[in-house]
């Protein structure tokens, strides 16, 4: 994912639904802690196995060849009806247990293009190619958990198939580091080849998080991510001879200065906006001027007017500095980008009561007038398509860990860091309960 970092101050926009969802029945007591501990009980020690197994063989997004493939072959064993290959490497597996809502749980797959360095027995050793380029890649975010616990999700409803009705749609989703794979899915039909869900859940593992903690957010959780590239067009010379030349490099220095002055001076200082310039690429020795500069940008908003505050900033910032050179307009190509992730109020209000009872005071809730996280996530394009969603965040570090790191003085290491080696087997099961959970408060067999 992305992200999940600091608390930043934000604006909430209203949530409207597209499709209005069935009412939710008041359902039976859903089966508690102890019946899907039983089960996990089973399975723990396979699906420890499993993580383990992706963890050593990850891919990056659009490649995950192996992966899906692995996936495909769990579900089709427990079950479910298995459709490979759903916007390019994405599995859905569909399982009908009778009349009832339609609940997808989700699970990203791809991992993230960089070397590990945990030093565990079965960390990542696998390279691919990214941009024409070698690079190591490395399961950092914590995808391989959430495959894990995706299915031991499915394991769980399916050993208590008679305590719910309904249709589950599971969806192993390719490209989420890239914010692509979601999109990508419901451009092949998500919503029209299979069952439209009535409600959509997914989970992230979060680094520096005590185990046993879930966390709740109504409304806005995490943040709209742009990805924009602006190149600076120039006119080369010789490094002796800067007059003979339109200096790209100039031009971008400019504009990596100028463009903070949208969010310092344009954005309301009390909503929350980042814009970050994470590459500057031109030149090749030091006595050429080059004749092109290629910046890459990360922007990151909560609400649709920053957003559009930031994209129209950062175009015409770069504008103002290729005509203050002279210089011809730059291209600007947004790369990918995905909405703020919403958490539906009623449906966080459903699955709350039942996340209570296994985690007790564990389950952190935070109201929609409260930050969100500035990190992103594409699971928003569910939301975006009228589908009331709930997106939890799960501890994943033992407190004996996160204490060491404090008598240090040191933070954890959390997601996308090399280092970052979260509690897997027990943060598998936390994953699984919540979402099994979750489920059971959507789909439960109501009293009659």
């Amino acid at each position: 994912m992305k992200r999940v970092s600091m608390l930043k101050s934000l604006a909430i926009s209203s949530l409207s639904l597209l499709l209005a969802p069935p009412v939710l029945a008041q359902a039976a007591p859903t089966p508690g802690k102890a019946a899907i501990d039983a089960v996990l009980d089973k399975n723990i020690a396979a699906l420890e196995s499993l993580y383990k197994d992706l963890h050593e063989h990850p891919e990056l997004g659009f490649q995950e060849q192996r992966t899906a493939k692995l996936l495909a072959a769990k579900m089709r064993a427990l079950g479910f009806e298995v459709t490979e290959k759903v916007g390019t490497t994405g599995v859905v597996a569909v399982y009908r247990n009778g009349p009832g809502p339609v609940t997808l749980v989700r699970t990203d797959m791809d991992a993230l293009p960089m070397e590990e360095k945990t030093g565990l027995p079965y960390a990542s050793k696998a390279q691919a190619v990214l941009d024409g380029k070698p690079t190591f890649v490395a399961h950092s975010c914590g995808h391989d958990a959430h495959m894990a616990w995706w299915v031991g999700t499915a394991q769980t409803l399916l050993s208590l198939k008679e305590q719910w009705k309904g249709t589950l749609v599971f969806v192993a989703q390719p490209a989420e580091e890239v914010l692509g794979g979601a999109s990508a899915m419901v451009k092949d039909g998500l919503f029209t080849r299979f069952p439209k869900p009535d409600y959509a859940l997914a989970a992230h593992i979060a680094g520096a998080m005590p185990l046993g903690t879930v966390v709740m957010k109504e409304g806005v959780i995490l943040s709209a991510s742009d990805a924009l590239e602006v190149v600076f067009h120039g006119k080369g010379a010789h490094g002796s001879a800067p007059s003979s030349s339109i200096d790209p490099i100039v031009m971008g220095a400019h504009f990596v200065s100028d463009v903070q002055s949208v969010v310092s001076r344009q954005k309301d200082a009390a909503t929350f906006g980042v814009i970050t310039v994470g590459t500057f690429q031109s030149g090749t020795v030091g006595n050429i001027i080059p004749d092109e500069a290629r910046l890459k940008l990360s922007l990151r908003s909560f609400t649709p007017e920053v957003r559009k505050l930031l994209l129209n900033g950062v175009e015409k910032t770069a504008q103002a500095a290729s005509m203050m050179a002279g210089a011809p307009e730059p291209t600007i190509t947004r790369l990918n980008g995905a909405a703020a992730t919403l958490n539906d109020p009623a449906l966080v209000a459903r699955i709350t009561p039942a996340l209570k009872s296994a985690f007790g005071q564990g389950v952190v809730s935070i109201p929609a007038s409260a930050p969100g996280f500035s990190g992103s996530e594409d699971f928003s394009e569910f939301g975006a398509a009228g589908i009331p969603s709930a997106y939890l965040m799960i501890g994943g570090d033992t407190p004996e860990k996160l204490a060491d790191y404090k008598a240090k003085g040191v933070a954890p290491p959390t997601n996308h860091s090399p280092l970052y080696a979260p509690a897997a087997a027990p943060a598998i099961r936390s994953g699984t309960m919540a979402l099994a959970l979750s489920v059971l408060a959507i789909n439960g067999i109501t009293e009659r």
